[in-house]
């Protein structure tokens, strides 16, 4: 049997920081985030010869394992070991033999939640695989504590969330983990003017987000006003930017956009590089009206928002750095997996 898996990356429109601890926790976060037709996948292949064959592309790793209930986590392929871990544990399961390849359309590092996406992407093939009884909050959730928890990597909760669900959804992050994930019904010439106004450009940097996560959450701990301020306004953002999306006032999502970054740059001292300022300056001297580097900063892709007619100005500016800009769609559907006999 052949077991495959799908989950969409996300663009982070606003909010994005409110729903990592210990702000979350303190405060409560506010998320307003949508999948687009860039995925990650996984293929998991049965086998009857007592190995775990892993093939993870992102990773750069290939390697065979003895079969195991638990398997160690050594820095290689630890998002694939830390699911089949949890998996086998909290489901009682006898060690599996098979082969797994994963891979994403965009690279680690890219600030579309590829890491979180994989752990979904993977997660959903088992419990397809293994008739596993989980619900899309289960999934979310189970994913989230494998990533943080067991694995130990910086972040928050949104992405595990946007993966598992699909769509437009505004996210509310409250005490002790609560999640509850609203799906913004958006009519679709309101998703086909956003499509026709926005430029998905990818610097050409990956970064790491965990330095960046770990200041965020050094200047709440410590009670830095300025960055707890800018983390308020960037919460607001995710109120307001809503209500913008749902009339279709696309200048509205512009300027609260624009707004959203100015505040985040106050979050931590890396978000913003002259790489970053440059793509942003070529952007705007050709027209665009915003921008917001998506997902933690310091690199991967910036979302600007531009007048449609103007667009292709935009895009031809940004091909001449040493960039590249990704068409994309937004996508309505969140992971899901299949099998074939």
């Amino acid at each position: 049997m052949i077991i495959r898996s799908k989950a969409p990356l996300r663009l982070g429109l606003a909010g994005g920081g409110s729903d990592v601890s210990p702000y979350s926790d303190l405060y409560g976060g506010l998320v307003l985030n949508a999948t687009i037709n860039l995925y990650a996948y996984c293929t998991i292949e049965e086998t009857s010869d007592g190995n775990i064959t892993i093939n993870s592309y992102d990773a750069h790793c290939q390697q065979t394992l003895t079969s195991a209930k638990v398997l160690n986590i050594d820095g290689q392929a630890s998002l694939i070991k830390g699911v089949y871990n949890r998996v086998v544990k909290d489901f009682n399961l006898q060690p599996l033999s098979f082969r797994i390849t994963t891979y994403n359309d965009a690279p680690a590092g890219s600030g579309l939640g590829t890491s979180s996406t994989m752990v979904v992407c993977i997660l959903k093939a088992f419990v397809e695989w293994q008739n596993l009884p989980l619900g899309d909050y289960e999934i979310a959730r189970l994913a989230y504590e494998i990533e943080r928890i067991n694995l130990g990597l910086s972040g928050g909760k949104q992405d595990q969330y946007a993966a598992t669900f699909g769509g437009f959804n505004y996210m509310e992050f409250l005490k002790n983990d609560l999640v509850i994930v609203n799906p913004l019904k958006i009519k679709r010439w309101i998703v086909d003017e956003l499509e026709a106004s926005m430029v998905l450009y990818y610097t050409g940097a990956s970064r790491s987000s965990a330095a960046i996560i770990d200041e965020q959450k050094k200047n709440t701990e410590s009670g830095n006003e300025v960055a707890i301020n800018a983390m308020h306004g960037i919460k607001q953002s995710a109120v307001d930017m809503k209500l913008a999306l749902l009339k279709g006032d696309i200048q509205a999502f512009a300027a609260i956009l624009g707004k959203a970054w100015e505040n985040k740059k106050k979050m931590a001292n890396c978000i913003t590089n002259s790489n970053i300022q440059s793509a942003f300056d070529v952007a705007m001297q050709a027209g665009a009206i915003a921008g917001k580097v998506s997902g933690a900063g310091g690199g991967g892709f910036i979302m600007f928002v531009v007048e449609p007619t103007l667009k292709k100005s935009v895009t031809e500016a940004l091909e001449k750095l040493d960039g590249m800009v990704v068409p994309f769609q937004f996508s309505p559907d969140g992971a899901h997996g299949w099998k074939i006999f």
